[in-house]
């Protein structure tokens, strides 16, 4: 495994994180605590030492599988999570932004996580009106200098507020920022990568695989119907197209030889600005395959943020 600085924290990273969306049971499987244990052992094995997770993934139940997964050594681990979500179905949630109801979800994430500390909070996908809060972030920073929060971090969507986001967060106090990035989705690059590099923002690259498009596993022509599988929410015309880009992909850029999940997710890493991939995982081979995107030479030493 490589490592590499995030931002202007002082944590060292593991270049490949697990993402953990799949443990709150809307990607069409549900995960007892003894698959999740088995899946976060190994990645702690392998050196993966940052886990993903958000208070929407099922009601705190991604963070609940995390937290005992990881209690025995949490000191081993980074873990990140997220706020202003109230999971209330598969694929449904309530927006809760104020002060309060945010302060309400750190507690309650501190409880699932059993953990004292959060090591990365993050504003979770919010517009620029929820966003632009001063009592928020001053409540935010409060819980900070109590010790309940190590760093503060934005996970942002793709749309309008994007720019507005990650250029406030060092005003606001966030060190990293969150984003959708992959081989297919490549608009960060112009509109948020410069101003994480001009800020020394930790970059975490969410969808790396493009939510399985870039795993290998899909030809063109696939359909995907079932209600549970989230590529089924994307609009099929423009569903078959990247589907069709990324058989493009494998004929002109996958080197022969190499398996496409672990090369999408290196491609990810060449960027100067991003920090980690953290891409989901229903097993432990598949934790195995994204670790080995570390070996790959575009996981490279001379990244601007790579720590021995």
């Amino acid at each position: 495994m490589k490592y590499r600085k995030l931002g202007k924290t002082e944590l060292k990273v593991s270049v490949v994180g697990v993402g953990t969306w799949q443990f709150g049971g809307e990607w069409g499987q549900s995960f007892t605590q003894a698959e999740a244990n088995q899946i976060l052992s190994r990645a702690h094995e392998l050196g993966i030492n940052l886990i993903d997770t958000a208070e929407c993934y099922g009601d705190h139940l991604s963070e609940q599988l995390v937290g005992h997964a990881t209690h025995a050594n949490r000191d081993e681990w980074i873990i990140a999570t997220k706020f202003g979500h109230r999971f209330t179905g598969p694929f449904e949630r309530d927006q809760l932004w104020s002060a309060g109801d945010v302060q309400r979800q750190l507690e309650d994430s501190l409880r699932a996580l059993q953990t004292e500390t959060i090591d990365l909070y993050q504003f979770h996908s919010g517009t620029d009106e929820v966003f632009d809060q001063d009592d928020l972030w001053t409540m935010l920073a409060k819980q900070v200098e109590a010790g309940k929060i190590r760093f503060l971090g934005i996970s942002i969507s793709s749309g309008a507020q994007t720019a507005h986001q990650a250029e406030r967060a060092s005003a606001v106090g966030a060190s990293t920022i969150q984003v959708v990035y992959n081989r297919l989705d490549r608009w960060p690059e112009e509109s948020v990568f410069p101003i994480c590099l001009e800020q020394n923002l930790g970059v975490l690259a969410r969808v790396p695989l493009a939510s399985g498009f870039l795993s290998g596993k899909y030809q063109p022509g696939a359909e995907f119907t079932t209600s549970s599988d989230v590529r089924s929410h994307r609009d099929p015309d423009e569903a078959q197209k990247q589907l069709e880009e990324v058989e493009e992909i494998r004929q002109t850029e996958l080197p022969a030889g190499v398996e496409m999940a672990p090369w999408a997710l290196a491609w990810c890493l060449k960027y100067p600005a991003v920090t980690c991939v953290i891409p989901g995982c229903k097993s432990v081979e598949q934790v195995e395959s994204n670790a080995s995107a570390a070996d790959m030479a575009m996981a490279r030493s001379d990244h601007p943020q790579a720590v021995e």
